[in-house]
């Protein structure tokens, strides 16, 4: 008798969490197929000390092969999810297309940049959502310091030594924590440069940093954005981007060379063809993330407008934590189509959140009890630890590694700034760059 084939579409939290369940649950009676565009699953908490040189890059990734025994991985770039006939359409590694059929799909491919109508945004910012781009950021926080560490003139070194980030929630608030101490650690490295102010300057339309987060979690990322100096500026967004600066929604130009958007994600651009019923961009599913008249289809994550059970009428945000325990739960409703145990609705208990902010600060609330500073730090990276696949050991060495010895100031020249642009359906992809 011919096994099933259950293809999942992303290796992201869900992705990867559902293809681990599976690969436990199946033990053989079924072709597991993981489709995604690298080899690797991603641990995008760790992105901001990769970028503030803390963490080398590799540690954040974690083999798919080497984790998910009895899994099929196939490189490739999802663009077509044909129902009907039950395929996916793919390009894979080296350009070429290709397909697959399947008996059940789990949809998890996961989120992309943002994106807002503001003039030039597209053309003058990167986005910070995957390695690729934190490597970029990494480099050219490096280059922007080099290069007014080489210039004469104080404007151009003002504006060298400007960065702008947009977006105060989860990821933007950790960028600026940890970025301003590695410019700041660059600059002192540079006698030329003795004296010179590094601008970092936080942006966001809400009227605090963390809005999406308890109030008391706010106010310790302030402090500690407060100490550091980067000005946070709230009720405030970019009106236009340009080659020499941001103009601010208040009517203020800043000079600056940088600009990073961490405005939020939107759903990958291919669950919109799929002509389903979407919320907000992502697939409607029920309890049990199954998508409506498709019973051999489940949707999960950032792709999956999941009901709430705890918000009658809303659906989970998307959150690393919401991501992995639907993973795990479509895993395990595939297997019980098929037989193996009962379905499942969907339900959730908040175990709290932590920030990282660099340093030996930090700000968590675990089971909602608020704390900060070093103990929260203790707590922060026990919880990353717990909490990634893989690479536990060398992780912490790193972290040991930075505490003792001087932290590495250099340009890997691996990602310029054309291979990363923020409006892209692949952005874990470097892009081709035309010679």
């Amino acid at each position: 008798m011919k096994r099933p084939r259950i293809v999942i579409a992303g290796a992201g939290f869900a992705g990867y969490q559902a293809a681990r369940t599976l690969s436990r649950l199946a033990r053989g009676s079924a072709e597991i197929v993981l489709i995604n565009p690298t080899d690797y699953f991603l641990y995008v908490p760790l992105l901001p000390e990769v970028a503030s040189g803390v963490l080398e890059p590799r540690r954040v990734t974690v083999s798919l092969p080497d984790t998910l025994p009895g899994v099929r991985v196939v490189l490739g770039e999802i663009d077509q999810i044909d129902l009907p006939d039950r395929r996916i359409c793919y390009v894979d590694g080296e350009g070429d297309r290709a397909e697959l059929s399947y008996d059940r799909l789990i949809v998890s491919i996961g989120s992309v940049n943002k994106l807002l109508p503001i003039p030039g945004a597209n053309e003058h910012a990167h986005g910070f959502r995957t390695l690729p781009e934190a490597l970029y950021l990494r480099d050219h926080l490096t280059r922007q310091i080099e290069l007014a560490d080489l210039s004469d003139d104080p404007a151009e070194r003002a504006t060298r030594c400007t960065f702008v980030v947009v977006g105060a929630g989860y990821t933007g608030t950790e960028v600026a924590a940890h970025c301003v101490s590695a410019t700041d650690l660059l600059v002192r490295r540079h006698p030329r440069l003795a004296g010179q102010q590094v601008r970092w300057l936080l942006l966001d339309l809400a009227d605090r940093v963390l809005p999406e987060l308890d109030q008391r979690m706010s106010v310790t990322a302030q402090k500690v954005l407060d100490a550091r100096g980067v000005e946070t500026r709230f009720g405030t967004s970019v009106r236009e981007a340009t080659s020499d600066g941001v103009h601010l929604s208040d009517g203020e130009f800043i000079p600056t060379r940088s600009l990073i958007w961490c405005v939020g994600v939107r759903p990958d651009p291919v669950v919109d063809d799929l002509g389903l019923t979407t919320l907000k961009g992502r697939l409607v599913v029920d309890e049990f993330l199954a998508v409506p008249q498709h019973p051999e289809v489940y949707a999960c994550g950032d792709a999956a407008a999941v009901p709430d059970p705890n918000r009658p009428g809303e659906v989970t945000p998307m959150t690393a934590q919401h991501a992995v325990r639907q993973g795990k739960l479509a895993a395990q409703n595939v297997a019980a189509s098929y037989g193996h145990g009962s379905f499942r609705p969907y339900r959730h208990k908040d175990l709290g959140f932590v920030v990282d902010l660099g340093g030996a600060q930090a700000a968590a609330n675990p089971l909602h009890v608020p704390i900060s500073g070093p103990l929260a730090k203790a707590v922060t990276r026990g919880y990353h630890l717990a909490s990634i696949p893989g690479n536990r050991i060398r992780v912490a060495a790193d972290w040991t590694l930075e505490s003792l010895l001087s932290r590495q100031g250099v340009q890997l020249g691996l990602v310029p700034p054309a291979a990363v642009p923020l409006d892209t359906a692949s952005p874990e992809l470097v892009h081709p760059v035309g010679r």
